[in-house]
């Protein structure tokens, strides 16, 4: 059981509507023939999140002071700057909009009018709540109906009686193709979330934490989210998968929520809607907090809600994210995209925080080990090579 707030919100964090969404569409469309992206994904955050859990505990910084501190040429620094800029900047407003679309998809389920116009009134409402300081209230509401919406996904897996033998076949035949290559790309950027690394070193850096046991307890705890986050997705590809690849229907917004009926029927659509705007509303918050954590610290603005800088950054995430959610025509389509780009951004990141775990005087004993780095290196060449690929 995670003991630590951080582990939590973690956890939180990683379910959200891009996450069902996109799990749903990959297992709609490719079965289980994409699993092997997010089992990538899911190793590949497992070791990052560690990183920057042993960075904000030993230095006390934030994931973008501490680049700042390492990367101390004036030339050096300004990249480092333009890059966290660009993939917290860019790829945070990005996601976001992926957050408001799907929280406002699903409210319109509920009959509120359209998903663009419930897109719009949950972006105020998300802003509201942050600037009153009363979301951390609600968002333990909102917690639990997305953990009631992942047991609802796991029971319906069993009672829908799957062809193990064909699912397993899937599984072991990892497919990659053009067809496939944004979905692949949509998987690791929902599950390798880059605005979760800088939050979680923001976290850590600023809990009361002082000795080792807290650091392993918060280690562990991170490695158990994320892991249960992981096979929550592959629940929700699995039972996409049987829903409509292995039936040849074709998934769309007013579908999606059919994979639930074996277990709740004529309900399926109602709650599948209500555990997205759950998810969206979450995840909607938490991400343009994780955003001013970021740039704050880039531009060594004071990191709290009451400060003006951090506020700026809050306000212009939620309103860029709301006008993309509000404007887009496919909620679907634009929630693939959100994650696709943070896909993209994310070799920037990665390859800043394995330069800072090397090289950042404050580690000592907590710095890289060497078989470390080869890893942290597998999965940067892998995000980097189908970023390219994707590119070109």
């Amino acid at each position: 059981m995670m003991k630590n707030k951080t582990g939590l919100i973690i956890a939180a964090a990683f379910i959200g509507p891009g996450t069902v969404t996109t799990a749903s569409m990959a297992g709609a469309q490719m079965g289980l023939h994409l699993a092997w992206a997010l089992i990538f994904s899911v190793v590949s955050t497992v070791v990052l999140q560690d990183m920057v859990i042993r960075l904000g505990f030993a230095t006390r910084q934030g994931l973008s002071e501490a680049i700042l501190a390492v990367f101390s040429h004036p030339l050096a620094k300004g990249v480092a700057g333009l890059l966290v800029l660009a993939a917290i900047g860019v790829g945070n407003a990005a996601y976001q909009s992926g957050n408001l679309t799907g929280a406002g998809l699903g409210l319109a389920s509920l009959g509120t009018g359209t998903a663009a116009q419930s897109a719009g009134l949950i972006g105020g409402l998300a802003l509201a709540l942050l600037f009153s300081g009363s979301y951390k209230y609600i968002e333990r509401v909102l917690v639990a109906l997305v953990i009631i919406m992942s047991l609802v996904f796991v029971t319906t897996l069993f009672f829908a009686s799957p062809d193990w033998a064909v699912l397993f076949s899937q599984l072991l035949s990892p497919s990659l193709s053009t067809h496939s290559l944004s979905l692949a790309l949509a998987l690791i950027g929902t599950t390798i979330v880059p605005y979760n690394l800088f939050l979680h070193a923001s976290l850590t850096a600023h809990s009361n934490a002082t000795d080792s046991q807290p650091l392993i307890q918060t280690r562990k705890d991170s490695a158990l989210a994320i892991t249960i986050g992981g096979l929550i997705t592959l629940v929700i590809m699995t039972t996409a998968a049987m829903t409509f690849f292995t039936q040849g229907e074709p998934l769309s917004a007013d579908n999606i929520g059919k994979q639930l009926e074996p277990v709740l029927g004529q309900y399926a659509t109602t709650f599948f809607s209500l555990g997205l705007f759950a998810a969206g509303l979450t995840s909607a918050i938490t991400a343009p907090l994780a955003a001013g954590y970021a740039l704050s610290g880039l531009f060594g603005w004071q990191s709290t809600l009451s400060s003006a800088g951090f506020r700026f950054i809050v306000t212009t995430i939620i309103l860029t994210g709301t006008l993309f959610a509000v404007f887009g025509t496919q909620p679907l389509t634009m929630i693939l995209v959100a994650q696709v780009t943070n896909a993209l951004l994310l070799p920037l990141v990665v390859a800043l925080l394995i330069g800072v775990m090397n090289r950042h005087q404050a580690l000592s004993q907590l710095r890289n080990p060497q078989w470390l780095n080869i890893v942290a290196l597998i999965c940067l060449t892998v995000i980097t090579v189908l970023a390219f690929y994707k590119l070109m």
